[in-house]
């Protein structure tokens, strides 16, 4: 049996970024909201507004680790028909036009048990998928569903936060590939603000740990948090307030504005302005 090809998109882009001593923005966005037309053209338009690697949601109706925006957005998705075939499709079309932008597939264990680990990670990887964030997936899951990734070729993107000791931390690692997701507060996504030094001092523990690329999420809104994370930190992840944006250009009854798409990626290119002004003053490797 021939060994799976790992795709190296996730590599080469922090390797390029690396030589631009500057940190990778991290977009979020979830599958399928507000409709499926628009999530497509919001998803085909962000690596030119900005973002260097792209997380989409794969929408689930109970995403427990998400705030009110998430959630809602989740739900615009499910009612609007999007499943997690349809969003494989929209990884698919997407790499039509962009074969280099990493996309990393995040979300929730239970509709990848449903499709079938075997069978999704086969699928993901041919739509063109390079890897996958499983909030519900401790490391103490990694049978279930790391260790195939990672045996098919997958990227698996662990979660460490602000109570990971380094006994835990040294769980985490184990499995983990691409990069590490540092969770900057303890909560749900979208409702708080992450303390910069507290998450720099976490970031420089844990580099004693790991070359693994650190990518810090939660809690970060503006272009000015996005410069301040970046100066220590191999990426910056924003995901509510760009589902915020979505949810402000909203009509009353629930449609998309005209302007919706042109509006996030507007917000998209000021959020890169943060990476782009702000160089890593550390990296990893």
């Amino acid at each position: 049996m021939t060994a799976p090809i790992k795709s190296q998109r996730l590599a080469a882009r922090f390797s390029a970024l690396k030589e631009q001593q500057r940190a990778a923005l991290v977009t979020f966005v979830t599958a399928g909201d507000p409709d499926p037309d628009n999530s497509q053209r919001i998803l085909d338009g962000l690596p030119a507004a900005g973002a260097d690697i792209i997380e989409l949601g794969m929408p689930f109706s109970d995403p427990m680790a998400d705030g009110p925006a998430i959630q809602a957005a989740s739900l615009r998705a499910l009612q609007g028909g999007m499943t997690l075939r349809r969003t494989l499709d929209m990884v698919r079309q997407f790499r039509k036009k962009d074969t280099e932008t990493p996309i990393i597939l995040m979300g929730y264990y239970n509709p990848i048990y449903i499709y079938g680990v075997e069978v999704f990670l086969k699928d993901a990887l041919a739509a063109g998928a390079d890897g996958l964030i499983i909030v519900d997936l401790p490391p103490e899951e990694d049978p279930e569903l790391a260790i195939p990734a990672l045996s098919a070729g997958m990227d698996f993107i662990h979660l460490a936060t602000p109570t990971s000791d380094d006994k835990r931390l040294e769980d985490i690692l184990r499995h983990a590939s691409g990069f590490l997701y540092y969770v900057s507060i303890a909560g749900i996504t979208g409702t708080q603000s992450a303390q910069t030094a507290d998450v720099e001092q976490a970031l420089s523990r844990i580099r004693r740990q790991t070359n693994l690329p650190l990518a810090v999420g939660f809690g970060i809104k503006t272009p000015a948090d996005v410069a301040s994370f970046a100066h220590f930190s191999d990426a910056v992840v924003v995901g509510s307030a760009l589902i915020n944006v979505i949810t402000e250009n909203l009509d009353s009854q629930g449609n998309p504005r005209p302007c919706l798409v042109e509006k996030l990626h507007e917000f998209v290119a000021q959020l890169a302005t943060g990476v782009h002004k702000s160089s890593s003053v550390t990296s990893s490797g």
